[in-house]
């Protein structure tokens, strides 16, 4: 693996912006893959026995998949909205997996390890550089039981919900009745009153430039 201050630049670059987070993403990654025996994640031997399951939607998120490679197309990124700064690193092939917490601590600690910054967000980044990893992180060895389905590889199970016809992949149907419907039918979903549309802005081809073809029109 890369040493730290390239792995955190290119992850910043990769993101967008330098922050907290990131530092804190790319140190969780490192550890993860070294508690599981993971020293080069994104080497194609190794990215296929690397399962990650982030806690936020923040800023370490992207960090942590950068360092190690794992993708949602991939199946390889798992995303759990329990908005915790925390992550499970989980080794297909021995089955051994720890879960890394960002510790409150760290941010209050900021002060000790950057003494000579006075700007808070500048001061909690350099601090997260710098400080060990038992100061800015809990860790937990943990058992993650991991279903046929959410394994990577071709799509295992496939079927149409019984009320809107959608096929619903991977086994995440809701049996009702016997039948089985897609969680926005059994449930509800994020969006509401939706209306399939016909318009000229959806029917271009890929490598549409000024003019649709004539199929187009």
């Amino acid at each position: 693996m890369e040493l730290f201050e390239v792995l955190l630049k290119k992850s910043a670059e990769a993101h967008g912006h330098l922050c907290p987070g990131q530092a804190v993403g790319v140190r969780m990654a490192m550890l993860g893959c070294r508690l599981i025996g993971l020293e080069e994640p994104t080497r194609h031997d190794q990215i296929k026995k690397l399962i990650v399951y982030v806690e936020m939607d923040r800023c370490a998120a992207d960090a942590i998949a950068h360092v190690t490679g794992v993708k949602l197309g991939r199946r390889s990124l798992k995303y759990v909205d329990y908005g915790i700064m925390a992550a499970t690193f989980l080794n297909l092939q021995t089955n051994k997996a720890f879960r890394v917490i960002s510790t409150e601590e760290a941010r209050e600690l900021s002060f000790v390890y950057a003494p000579e910054i006075a700007e808070k967000h500048l001061q909690q980044l350099e601090a997260y550089k710098r400080m060990p990893d038992s100061v800015l992180f809990k860790v937990q060895e943990v058992t993650v039981s991991i279903e046929d389905t959410d394994l990577p590889g071709p799509t295992r199970r496939k079927v149409a919900c019984r009320r809107c016809g959608q096929v619903v992949r991977d086994g995440r149907e809701v049996i009702k009745d016997g039948y089985p419907l897609c969680r926005p039918c059994f449930s509800g979903a994020y969006f509401y009153d939706a209306r399939e549309i016909s318009l000229p802005e959806i029917n271009r081809e890929p490598n549409w430039s000024s003019q649709p073809s004539a199929v187009s029109r």
